[in-house]
């Protein structure tokens, strides 16, 4: 790994990261690759990532080591640090000194010296003003990211969060055609439900799906199960609306 150049190990690193991104990825793969692959090219010590869950809370998803793990879930636990602001703000956050930098975050500054780290440099995982999460590179040297390691640690953050976005835009699809198809069946059962009443009852087909609607709403049973119980014969609706003369002053 030595032996590579630093362009041959960047290149190799979006090339992981795309591999990543099959159909099915996983998310916390993808993750993991990022903070090895930012840590291992930036040449800094240890690197993190934070993710907003379902819940709208920050999570800890990814790590390099068991010290990034502890000062990360600090963070999270105190709800202050440079990488908590990074995501708060949507900018990146640099620390060239975290010993220097005073009584900001007191307890990130104590729990980031005594794990021997002296800076760090968080990236927003954000696309389009949309903020995902926090990429954050810890080092044991004093001194800020220079403008290219920063544009780096940015350009596979933002690689990773198109992915996230992909895969959470790809659940939601799926939801969405799940609810549909639903739907669709449903309405398949309450037209079939329709026909039952209809012949039985001697009514027309709008009649007959008013008379299962008031059966639903008299009972507070949703329509869909009503039509269930209707083609099983569980409901005898047939009988209870009686003769079309009479469906008009039922329905």
């Amino acid at each position: 790994m030595a032996d590579l150049t630093r362009e041959a190990k960047l290149n190799r690193a979006f090339v992981k990261l795309a591999d990543t991104l099959t159909d099915d990825f996983d998310v916390v793969d993808l993750l993991q690759n990022l903070v090895e692959q930012c840590s291992e090219i930036l040449d800094t010590q240890a690197a993190g990532l934070m993710l907003l869950d379902g819940l709208g809370e920050l999570q800890l998803v990814a790590s390099t080591s068991e010290e990034t793990t502890l000062i990360e879930v600090m963070q999270l636990n105190a709800g202050s640090g440079p990488c908590v602001e990074c995501f708060t703000t949507g900018q990146p956050v640099t620390v060239g000194d975290i010993e220097g930098s005073g009584d900001r975050w007191p307890a990130f500054r104590l729990e980031a010296i005594r794990q021997g780290f002296k800076s760090v440099h968080a990236t927003p995982m954000r696309l389009r003003g949309q903020v995902l999460g926090a990429l954050n590179m810890f080092s044991i040297h004093v001194g800020e990211l220079v403008a290219a390691d920063a544009a780096v640690a940015q350009a596979l953050a933002d690689v990773a969060t198109i992915g996230l976005l992909q895969e959470r835009g790809s659940r939601e699809q799926t939801l969405v055609a799940a609810q549909l198809q639903r739907a669709l069946n449903s309405r398949v059962l309450i037209e079939q439900a329709k026909g039952v009443v209809s012949e039985s009852a001697g009514l027309t087909m709008d009649e007959a799906f008013a008379a299962l609607r008031k059966y639903a709403r008299d009972r507070n049973l949703t329509l869909t199960t009503v039509a269930t119980a209707v083609i099983d014969r569980s409901i005898d609706l047939g009988s209870r609306v009686g003769a079309k003369g009479e469906a008009g002053s039922r329905v």
